[in-house]
C-alpha cells in the first residue's frame, strides 16, 4: 500500500460501511457434538496487483464456527489446484493442532474430521500416492498432508462450490449470495437484550 489508487480508497470506505452497519452481528453458539468440520477455499491470482492467491478458512465444532483466517498466500501460485493445496495444507495443520489440544483436553473425537474442499483437481492430488512431476513445486504441502491422510487424523470430502461457505472469505458476492453464506456461518443478528448490559448487572457494595 505505497501508492494507493482511489479503487483503494473506495474499497477501504466500503468494509467502514460494512461494520457500521452490522455492529449488532455476531456468532450464535449451541451445544452440539464435537465432531469437527472444516471449509477451505482459494481464490486463485485474485490479487490484481501482484496476482498472490487469497486463502480462506472456518473450522466447525459441531455446528459451531470456532476459527477461521483469511491470509494472502506467500507466493505466487501457477494454477488453482496448487493455491487450493497451499490452503489445504495450511488447514490441516490447523485441524490436527485443535485435535490435540482437544486430546489433551481429555475430549475424545467420534470420527476423524473432516475437511470440505471445493476443487476436485486438489482432492485428486491428495489422494493419489504417486506424486506428479508437474507438482513438486509443492511437495512438501503435499507429504505432510498425505501423511495426515494415510494415519487418518484428517478425512477429504467433496463439497460444491454452491454450498461452500468459506467462499465468503475469497471473493466478492452479489448480497443475496454473501446473507446466504452469512447464514451458514451462524453470523446473526443479536438483539441488544441477548448481547447483555454491564449497567443491568447488580454490583456489591
Amino acid at each position: 500500500m505505497q501508492t494507493p489508487t482511489s479503487a483503494h480508497w473506495t474499497a477501504t470506505k466500503r468494509v467502514l460501511h460494512y461494520l457500521k452497519n452490522t455492529l449488532d452481528y455476531g456468532l450464535f453458539y449451541k451445544p452440539g457434538s464435537f465432531s469437527i468440520n472444516t471449509y477451505c477455499d482459494s481464490d486463485w491470482a485474485g490479487d490484481p496487483d501482484d496476482r498472490r492467491s487469497t486463502c480462506g478458512y472456518g473450522v466447525y465444532v459441531g455446528s459451531n464456527l470456532i476459527s477461521w483466517s483469511v491470509k494472502k498466500q506467500p507466493v505466487v501460485s501457477r494454477s488453482s489446484t496448487e493455491a487450493e493445496y497451499r490452503c489445504l495444507a495450511l488447514v490441516t495443520a490447523e485441524v490436527y493442532w485443535l485435535r490435540m489440544l482437544l486430546c489433551e483436553l481429555k475430549i475424545s473425537l467420534q470420527a476423524a474430521p473432516v475437511v470440505w474442499c471445493d476443487n476436485i483437481s486438489t482432492l485428486a492430488l491428495a489422494s493419489n500416492p504417486i506424486f506428479h512431476a508437474q507438482s513438486k513445486h509443492i511437495e512438501v504441502d503435499y507429504h505432510f498432508v498425505r501423511e495426515k491422510m494415510a494415519n487418518r487424523d484428517i478425512i477429504l470430502q467433496h463439497v460444491p462450490t454452491s454450498l461452500q461457505p468459506a467462499d465468503v472469505f475469497t471473493k466478492g458476492h452479489t448480497a443475496d449470495r454473501f446473507c446466504l453464506l452469512q447464514d451458514k456461518l451462524f453470523v446473526l443478528y443479536l438483539p441488544a437484550n441477548l448481547q447483555g448490559n454491564d449497567k443491568d448487572r447488580s454490583h456489591p457494595m
